[in-house]
């Protein structure tokens, strides 16, 4: 592998392992093949030396800063970088306008914004004339979700491309070549090499970082296992952030994995979530919710269930608590499902909103007054428990309005039950009225 070439004035050594291993071609960029390679998007587009704007959406370390500058390289085009977190109006305005006098003397230019997702609507609406026009392809890095960070008029002139985390394969190569460039191995048990690409969590110029930390151990030092390893260097704190993606990502893995009934997968997102620092009072509200929206009258016990745990919580606080919330996620991904009071609800809604301000029957209307009684408030009610079986059988939809079964039961748990209780009463509903005629 070739490395850039450090000055007559600049000891490279002083350099950081991660710049000193920066690829100098795409072929030398690792994780990425499904973008890079011959026949993917951008290999393609390579092949053709003809690029489009685009977004390099992933997480951090995975090499969105590396591609950026080797496809300048490899189109001949100039590479200008900015950062959205330093960078304003001005600092824009400067590139634009540099970027429109190459084009003058026939040079292209890649605008390489990092943290696109920072700038704000105004900013980001900037780029679109140039984009169109031709005067920079734009390369924006992102670690956030660009469906919800940046305007639709700026996404619908790039492409998106999404960049894996590294996995295991892809670390292991990185600790290859950082061994290569020092002539030296890292002193680590095989137990605890596989802990460090653990401990990297798929950046990879973190495990470069922990990597240089280890090559500055005497020669002479003993391997360290995994506990050793974990006194010298520390673990990459987890991408994980309360407002934005990473967080409705797991949110949405741990709803789904109880939803379809895994209590492990359940549990195993549940603890991605605090260990990220999520608010476990955010996670026994959703939870809440589930049980009332996914599992409803199939276990009626399922939100007091989840209403104990928040209880619970509140009560012990972390990280004593959070076993309640563990308990009660079990509970509610090992229960029987059924969304249909969710949507008998939403159906119900959707005629309200129809039917507008019809009256309820006037015989299930209280008459506190000798008025009301006269205009046959409460007149023939039927009191439901002195009913023969219990069930009068009377209408109590609006006058003029046919029924509506909102509510179908399913088989699963006890909403087995309901759902036999519903059959009995629609045939003494039938009953009556046949009797009536």
């Amino acid at each position: 592998m070739v490395h850039d070439a450090p000055s007559l004035f600049e000891d490279e050594s002083a350099r950081p392992l991660a710049d000193r291993l920066r690829p100098r071609s795409l072929s030398e960029v690792v994780g990425q093949d499904h973008l890079l390679a011959p026949d993917a998007p951008i290999g393609r587009m390579i092949a053709q030396e003809r690029l489009v704007s685009m977004v390099l959406w992933g997480p951090p370390g995975c090499g969105k800063t590396t591609i950026a500058r080797l496809l300048a390289e490899q189109t001949q085009l100039a590479f200008e970088p900015l950062s959205a977190t330093f960078s304003g109006v001005a600092d824009l305005r400067r590139v634009f306008q540099t970027a429109t006098r190459r084009r003058e003397i026939g040079q292209g230019t890649l605008l390489f914004v990092d943290e696109i997702h920072r700038f704000n609507r105004a900013q980001q609406d900037s780029f679109l004339p140039y984009v169109e026009d031709g005067t920079v392809v734009l390369v924006g890095a992102t670690t956030e979700n660009p469906s919800f960070e940046l305007n639709g008029a700026l996404l619908s002139r790039s492409q998106v491309y999404v960049l894996k985390r590294l996995d295991d394969t892809a670390l292991n190569t990185l600790i290859a070549r950082a061994e290569h460039l020092t002539g030296r191995e890292l002193p680590l048990t095989p137990d605890a090499r596989q802990a460090l690409t653990a401990m990297a969590d798929g950046d990879g110029r973190y495990l470069l970082n922990m990597a240089e930390q280890l090559q500055s151990l005497p020669d002479d030092a003993e391997s360290l296992d995994v506990t050793a390893l974990t006194a010298q260097v520390h673990k990459r704190a987890p991408q994980y952030d309360k407002k934005q993606d990473s967080h409705y990502n797991l949110i949405s893995a741990l709803h789904k994995s109880m939803r379809g009934s895994d209590p492990d997968a359940a549990l195993y997102w549940l603890a991605r979530m605090l260990d990220g620092g999520e608010d476990p009072r955010y996670i026994a509200r959703r939870i809440t919710r589930f049980a009332t929206e996914d599992i409803g009258m199939a276990d009626p016990q399922a939100v007091q269930q989840a209403l104990a745990a928040w209880q619970v919580y509140e009560r012990l606080g972390s990280p004593d608590g959070e076993l309640a919330i563990a308990q009660a996620v079990v509970y509610l991904a090992t229960a029987p499902k059924s969304v249909s009071v969710y949507r008998g609800f939403g159906a119900a809604q959707e005629l309200a909103r129809r039917t507008g301000s019809l009256m309820p029957p006037a015989h299930i209307l209280n008459a506190p007054t000798g008025l009301m009684k006269n205009l046959g408030y409460g007149e023939n009610y039927q009191y439901d428990p002195d009913a023969a079986n219990g069930f009068s059988g009377a209408d109590y939809f609006p006058d003029g309005m046919d029924r509506e079964a909102f509510y179908q039961p399913t088989h699963h748990g006890y909403e087995a039950h309901v759902r036999q209780w519903l059959e009995r009463w629609a045939a003494l509903r039938e009953q009556r009225r046949n009797d009536a005629s």
